[in-house]
């Protein structure tokens, strides 16, 4: 039996954001990517089925926090599932992960290709919510209105948590962007 490299998933997408910030997603190829980490071009396929994957690997564990969070919830206020969802989701970016997260979305923003595919990822996701607010017997309109004002609220939240010089952890800037939210949702009409 062959056996990896232990790392080498880890060190391919340290090279790949390397090349990437360095000369574009356009202009890397596998090739260099693997070079660049002391790897074969075998090796990288073996942990990625494209250099796009090297991006927008472990969807199914962050789209898996978010609907773990909204089963688990207590209580049946859409808001609140919402916000146990974000919550739970948090276990996907650590602050160890912060450096990456500024590399990738800065390597993201610069392709719009990537910046479909992130759309995409994140349109999918409120869907995977609605779709589980639903089986807990919120109602349909509710249901989608929650999860994708859950979605606004990661988007918005993740934008300030990779912004330069941001230092709060993830759940605290997303309890406090829902924070918002909510007042603006609440607030008197002039």
């Amino acid at each position: 039996m062959v056996r990896w490299k232990p790392g080498a998933r880890e060190r391919l997408q340290a090279a790949a954001l390397e090349r990437f910030g360095a000369q574009g997603f356009d202009g890397t190829t596998v090739a260099e990517i693997a070079a660049t980490a002391g790897l074969t071009e075998r090796t990288f396929f073996r942990h990625f089925a494209d250099k796009r994957e090297v991006l927008f690997s472990g969807q199914d564990e962050f789209e898996r926090l978010f609907l773990a969070g909204i089963e688990e919830a207590a209580g049946s206020d859409p808001l609140a599932i919402v916000a146990a969802a974000l919550e739970g989701a948090t276990a996907f970016f650590p602050d160890e992960r912060r450096s990456w997260s500024r590399a990738r979305q800065r390597v993201i923003d610069a392709d719009p290709g990537l910046q479909e595919r992130e759309l995409l990822k994140l349109s999918g996701l409120a869907t995977a919510m609605t779709d589980g607010l639903r089986r807990r017997g919120v109602d349909p309109t509710a249901a989608a209105l929650a999860a994708e004002s859950g979605v606004a609220v990661f988007r918005v939240g993740f934008a300030t948590w990779i912004a330069e010089g941001e230092e709060r952890p993830l759940a605290e800037i997303l309890r406090a962007v829902l924070t918002q939210l909510r007042s603006l949702v609440t607030a008197p009409q002039v």
